[in-house]
C-alpha cells in the first residue's frame, strides 16, 4: 500500500454521468444550440474544470463573472437531477468498506474533483464523508485550476504525501493524463469491463476496476 490515496469524486466514487450529461447537454443547447456528442463527453467534458467547457461550448475565453454565472446554472441543473434518482444516489459498491480499510490502516486519503465547492458540500451533506475524511483537505474547482494535474499536487501536499508515493483513482481519460503529469505512476482506474483494456494501456495505470467491492477487502 502506498502512503497516501486521492479519489477523483465523480464517475469514480459515485456514478452520476448520466446527470452530469443531462446538465452539461441542457447547458449546451443553451449556450451553442445543439448537444454534446460522445466524443465531447470524454475528450472535452469529464474531468475538465467548468471554466474550460463554458469556454469550450462558447469559442471564446470568459471572464470570472461569467463563468461563475454559467457553472452555478448547470451545477443546480446537476444537482437537482441527483435529487430526482434517489435510487441511484449513492456511493459505489464497496466505497465505504475502503475508507475504513484506509482509516483503520492510518493511510492518509482525500478527494481531488473538478467539481465546485457548492457540488462538494452537497456530497459531503448527503454522503457524510466528513465521517471518513477532513472536508477542508478536499480539493476542488474554485476557479483557479486550468487542469486537475495542479489539483492532484495540492491534494497531496494537504495530505503530506509525495505525489509519486500516492494512488490515484481515476475514471476520465484527461484525468488520467492529469494524474500521470503531475508525477503519479499508480493509477487506478474505475471503468465498465468493457473499456479495460483501453484504459490498461495508458501510462501510469497499474490496474483497472470495475467497483469497490474488492478493494475493501484488502489488507494492502
Amino acid at each position: 500500500m502506498k502512503n497516501a490515496v486521492i479519489f477523483d469524486f465523480n464517475g469514480t466514487l459515485f456514478f452520476d454521468n448520466d446527470k452530469h450529461i443531462k446538465a452539461w447537454n441542457e447547458m449546451s443547447l443553451l449556450l451553442r444550440q445543439k448537444g454534446i456528442s460522445e466524443e465531447e463527453l470524454h475528450t472535452r467534458l469529464n474531468g475538465v474544470p467548468n471554466h474550460q467547457i463554458i469556454e469550450y461550448f462558447l469559442q471564446r475565453e470568459i471572464d470570472e463573472e461569467e463563468s461563475k454565472h454559467y457553472s452555478l446554472m448547470k451545477e443546480a441543473l446537476y444537482r437537482q437531477a441527483c435529487l430526482n434518482d434517489p435510487e441511484s444516489f449513492h456511493l459505489v459498491s464497496g466505497v465505504e468498506d475502503y475508507f475504513n480499510l484506509l482509516k483503520k490502516q492510518g493511510i492518509p486519503f482525500t478527494i481531488a474533483s473538478a467539481s465546485i465547492k457548492e457540488n462538494i458540500d452537497f456530497f459531503v451533506e448527503s454522503f457524510h464523508l466528513d465521517h471518513w475524511m477532513d472536508p477542508l483537505k478536499i480539493v476542488y474547482d474554485n476557479g483557479s485550476y486550468t487542469n486537475k494535474e495542479k489539483m492532484f499536487l495540492d491534494a497531496a501536499k494537504l495530505l503530506g504525501c509525495d505525489i509519486q508515493e500516492t494512488i490515484i483513482f481515476e475514471d476520465s481519460l484527461a484525468g488520467i493524463h492529469h494524474a500521470y503529469k503531475a508525477g503519479c505512476q499508480n493509477i487506478i482506474v474505475v471503468c465498465s469491463k468493457e473499456k479495460e483494456e483501453v484504459f490498461k494501456v495508458l501510462p501510469g495505470v497499474i490496474q483497472t476496476i470495475q467497483d469497490f467491492s474488492e478493494m475493501g477487502k484488502k489488507n494492502g
